[in-house]
Parts: C-alpha cells; structure tokens; sequence
C-alpha cells in the first residue's frame, strides 16, 4: 500500500471563503502526510470570492477541480467526487472544518496496518468561529461490533473526519441523494454488504458548528427525511420492527419541536 490518497471536498456558493481557505490549509501546508491530489467539487456556480480561493490554492496544491452546471446538492456532489478520485483511499473533509496536522499520517498508518477496514473515521472537536472557542467534543464508537450496535440508532462516524476506500464506496452504491443523511445512508449500506469500519480515539477534526446548525436539523422537512431514512433502514432490515419505531419517536419526532428543545437533546446526545 503506497502514500497516495485523495482528499474530496464539497463546495457551495453559501460557503464562507475564510473558512474555505482555512479548510485547504489545513489539508495541505499543515499537514505531516500531504494527499497526492486534492478533489474539490463545486457543486453549482460559487462567488466569485470562493473561485479566487480555489484558483490561488491550485497554484500551491495538486488540485482537481470538479464544475457542476448546477447545484445539484451534497449526495451527487460527492457522488461524483468520489468518481473523479484517482486513488483507492479518499479522505473526506468539510469546507469549513481544520484537520489537524497529524490526521492523515494517523489514518493512513491505521489502513495500512489494517487492511480489513474499508471505513475510518475518529473523535472531533467541535467550536464556534474559531478554533480557540470550542463548544464540546464528539466521540463516536471505535470498534466494528460497536459501530455496528451504534449504527442501528445514530450515526457511527464523524462524516468530516472519515477516510475510506473508494472501492468499498462504489460497491455499496456510491453517495446518493438524502437530505442530511447522506453520509450516513452510506456507512449503513456498506455495512451491510460487510465492511468493516472503525473509528480512531484521537481527536482529528475541529468541526465548526454555527449558530443556525440546530435549526437546520428541525421542522417538517427533515422529518419526513427522518422518516424516508428509517424507512430504508427497515426495508433494508438492518434495523427490525421495535427499532423503527424507537427510532422515529426518538429521532424523528424531536425535529418537530422548538428549536431551543432541540438543542438541549443535540446536546444530550452528544455526552
């Protein structure tokens, strides 16, 4: 297993250039083990400020750049950046989030002594505007069995701190369109068809959080999307009768509430 991976990156005209460039740093001068190529996928036109981050990045890192006609959203985005990836191993990363340095060399190392797991993620560390404001961390479980009981209920892994192999991804159907769940509508897929996955104990991501982010986990659409996945979960019986329901009265029915109640269960669940 030679050093080479890819790093996929979904962008949109909303996105925040200081954030953006933040992001790209991050992946690249600071990190011990460079990717060989960098996927970034602008899912529809950006600004004009967003272009300039890209275009100046490009002149420092081997970049890819993937240009959709529209914005087709975050499911097909990734879809086709996982396509357009030249390697077997693809690291995910947000556009607003900072790896720290040691991330890639960690993951990279764990693969390769571990060829058995086609799905790595790990802890992160969560903040507002900067990384010196953190709010909470998030720990997700590390062992397979684990990951496996966890999936049934939450998501198993920290989608901006993930690594995985592409393979694996193409074989279990590749990103797809569900609002919010697209990550996790993946990792579920591949477990099922036999991956394994796990989950390092290091924090390897500082995920920034808005102040909007719990708003945008509540009302009438991503309630039915709660729905549609447990639907699929089911169907797909990875998830039994009893679990489907617990599930939408646990999971789905809290999106339909205040938004201040929300945020005290977002908070609950993130201990």
């Amino acid at each position: 297993m030679n050093k080479t991976f890819s790093v996929l990156i979904p962008v949109y005209n909303k996105e925040n250039p200081e954030f953006l460039f933040a992001a790209l740093n991050s992946i690249w001068a600071d990190q011990i083990l460079k990717p060989s190529e960098i996927v970034i996928v602008k899912d529809g036109p950006l600004t004009k400020e967003l272009d300039e981050v890209i275009e100046s990045f490009s002149k420092l890192a081997p970049t890819k750049c993937i240009s959709l006609d529209k914005n087709y959203g975050l499911g097909i985005a990734l879809a086709k950046g996982v396509e357009a990836c030249s390697n077997d191993v693809i690291a995910r990363m947000d556009s607003d989030d900072i790896a720290v340095s040691g991330r890639f060399l960690k993951q990279f190392e764990f693969l390769k002594s571990n060829t058995d797991i086609a799905l790595l993620s790990s802890n992160i560390v969560e903040f507002h505007e900067t990384p010196d404001l953190i709010s909470g961390t998030r720990k997700v479980p590390h062992e397979y069995e684990d990951i496996l009981k966890f999936a049934k209920k939450r998501n198993p892994m920290n989608h901006m701190a993930v690594i995985f192999r592409k393979s694996a991804v193409l074989d279990a159907g590749n990103y797809q369109p569900f609002h919010g769940y697209e990550d996790y509508f993946l990792w579920v897929r591949m477990l099922i068809k036999g991956y394994r996955a796990a989950s390092l104990e290091d924090n390897l991501v500082y995920a920034r959080i808005g102040n909007n982010m719990i708003a945008r986990r509540q009302g009438t659409k991503f309630f039915k999307e709660e729905l549609r996945l447990q639907r699929e979960l089911k169907r797909m019986n990875f998830i039994n009768k009893t679990e489907y329901w617990q599930n939408i009265i646990l999971r789905g029915l809290p999106r339909l509430l205040p938004v201040f109640l929300l945020r005290i269960i977002y908070k609950t669940l993130r201990k």
